[in-house]
């Protein structure tokens, strides 16, 4: 498919209907991920994967995917495949956080967690195939690329890899279990949430801005820096959640950061400052888009508004 062909400033300012923007994009992730997820996969393994993914979640990653690309007028099917690429590692790292060995946590979604349904063990191969299928999905067969280049299909692996290994979310976890009953600063805080959250949803922006080989540095950077604020402020507004809101309207346990004596916003800064953060965070995304000299960044800026503002 060709490029993502976008209105000028004053069109998108006047014509962007969020929801309706949202809710398209959000039905083609899903007729995408019906189509890939777990259809051949033996012994029961694909019902384990399929109600990993399936039927729930917020779809955040590819929505900033599929923002990100169309402002700078990327290649439609590569956002396809990007945006249902960084879902995919998101649900594995669900699946596989809410095992025994990690948070031992019985709830997502509003639904048992996998382990719960499946056994441990087929959680586990869930996960794992879910992470491998990620990767399969972005460097598809010669008759399936529809035009992605070999370069941009290997771009969007090391951006997808990193984000999701020691330099980002693996790592994180890792600070994150080492750091039950400490107290942390601001500073570690924030960079614990900046690898375990923050450097997904980053590579989320930053994939779908390279679904256009040509995007230049200054915009690359602005995006970048959006990027990040977004991150951070995903997980103060979670902590916030996990304090004020109940189990039914998070979908998972609430409470349960207190529960397991983890560092949060919340513990380090109060409730009222956190979500002062929050806004202040949601600013400086929008500040970051205001520098990137795109003429259509009005999607990426009512996602993060929506970050900032959710209630579960």
């Amino acid at each position: 498919m060709g490029a993502v062909m976008n209105p000028s400033p004053t069109q998108a300012r006047e014509a962007l209907d969020f929801p309706c923007w949202m809710q398209e994009r959000l039905a083609r992730t899903e007729r995408a991920l019906e189509q890939w997820v777990g259809v051949d996969a033996p012994a029961g393994l694909g019902e384990a994967m399929r109600y990993a993914v399936l039927d729930g979640g917020k779809r955040l990653r590819p929505l900033l995917v599929w923002a990100a690309a169309e402002a700078v007028q990327g290649l439609d099917e590569a956002a396809v495949r990007a945006g249902c690429a960084v879902e995919l590692i998101h649900a594995y790292s669900l699946v596989h956080d809410d095992m025994p060995c990690m948070d031992n946590d019985v709830l997502r979604r509003g639904k048992p967690t996998v382990h719960v349904r499946f056994g441990e063990a087929a959680a586990l191969l869930a996960g794992d195939a879910l992470q491998a299928l990620a990767f399969e999905l972005l460097v598809p067969d010669a008759g399936q690329a529809a035009g992605m280049p070999d370069a941009l299909q290997a771009r969007l692996s090391r951006l997808l890899a990193r984000a999701a290994g020691a330099q980002g979310m693996a790592g994180g976890q890792a600070i994150d279990l080492a750091s039950v009953g400490l107290q942390l600063d601001e500073a570690r805080l924030r960079e614990m949430h900046r690898l375990k959250t923050g450097a997904l949803l980053q590579a989320s922006v930053l994939m779908g801005a390279a679904c256009n080989p040509h995007v230049d540095a200054s915009a690359w950077q602005a995006l970048t820096e959006y990027g990040q604020a977004l991150g951070v402020a995903f997980q103060v507004v979670d902590d916030i959640l996990d304090v004020v809101a109940d189990s039914a309207t998070l979908g998972k346990t609430a409470g349960k950061d207190a529960a397991n004596d983890k560092p949060t916003y919340v513990s380090l800064m109060g409730l009222e400052q956190a979500r002062a953060h929050a806004d202040g965070l949601c600013a400086m995304a929008h500040a970051a888009l205001a520098r990137s000299g795109l003429a259509d960044t009005q999607a990426l800026a009512a996602l993060a508004d929506m970050v900032v503002r959710r209630t579960h």
